[in-house]
């Protein structure tokens, strides 16, 4: 028996990726408004996750529950996958990936570097990618065929230096054992590049590769809600993207640089095993 061809998932239009944008750019605009200017002097964990430094406070919660009350009065068919329990697989095709607060533990401690990362996902092709960070006073955002945007204005990744002369970021898990070998990796990787940094928050350090603020970031343990927005925005910028050789950009490795960074980073980081604790 002969089986029918099955059709190719459609893709989203024009319109709608327009109309996903406009409400991604705006969620994240709110949501970054009342994390700025909504922060308790007294701010505290309201949780943990992975481990008791691994935190949630009570703005998470408000930042997502202010995001998916907004997508959904406006896109109530719409399916969530959100890092502070937002789930449902709607029946429209599209769904929203959310992280309402990526960088939780410099929100706790004042520091600037935290964002708002909204994604929307058409038939399980990620379409538009939004990255807000208030404090930095910028907004990153993408369309799959569009290009990269900070603020309005066209982004590119830099021009590819020898690795010696590459500025990589990079970040750490929770848990002991993860920040034991995630360490043993950044030991072998440093004499190897011109510098390493670590900002805290992956959307913010994906969106600083498309700008061209570093050559290179890589990580560990990311999940989908961390990466979602910022891969997109910085494959659209130019850089490569990816996870171990031949794979997506994953838990197990994410990566994103300049294209001649990435195709030596890529390689050396799964010889030093920076895929596994």
């Amino acid at each position: 028996m002969t089986e029918t061809p099955q059709p190719a998932p459609e893709a989203a239009d024009d319109a709608l990726k327009a109309e996903l944008l406009a409400l991604a750019r705006e969620a994240a605009a709110r949501a970054g408004t009342l994390l700025r200017d909504g922060r308790p002097a007294d701010l505290g964990v309201a949780a943990t996750k992975t481990s008791p430094i691994d935190v949630v406070t009570e703005m998470d919660l408000a930042s997502e529950k202010l995001i998916t009350g907004y997508l959904s009065e406006h896109r109530p068919q719409d399916g969530f996958l959100g890092e502070e329990g937002a789930s449902s697989a709607g029946t429209s095709g599209v769904r929203w990936v959310i992280d309402p607060v990526d960088g939780t533990v410099n929100y706790l401690y004042g520091r600037p570097d935290w964002s708002v990362s909204i994604a929307a996902e058409y038939r399980g092709e990620r379409v538009v990618g939004v990255v807000a960070a208030p404090v930095r006073g910028e907004t990153w955002h993408a369309v799959l065929g569009e290009g990269a945007f900070l603020d309005g204005r066209p982004v590119r990744c830099r021009p590819s230096p020898p690795l010696d002369q590459a500025l990589i970021g990079t970040g750490f898990g929770y848990i002991a054992e993860r920040r034991a070998a995630q360490a043993a990796v950044v030991r072998e990787l440093v004499p190897q590049v011109r510098d390493i940094r670590r900002g805290g928050s992956a959307a913010i350090d994906l969106c600083d590769v498309a700008t061209g603020r570093l050559d290179g970031y890589y990580e560990r343990g990311l999940n989908p809600w961390d990466l979602a927005a910022g891969d997109l925005i910085a494959r659209e910028a130019g850089a490569s993207t990816g996870g171990r050789p031949g794979r997506p950009a994953d838990g197990d490795l994410t990566l994103a640089a300049s294209p001649g960074v990435f195709d030596i980073l890529q390689p050396l980081l799964e010889r030093l095993g920076a895929w596994h604790d």
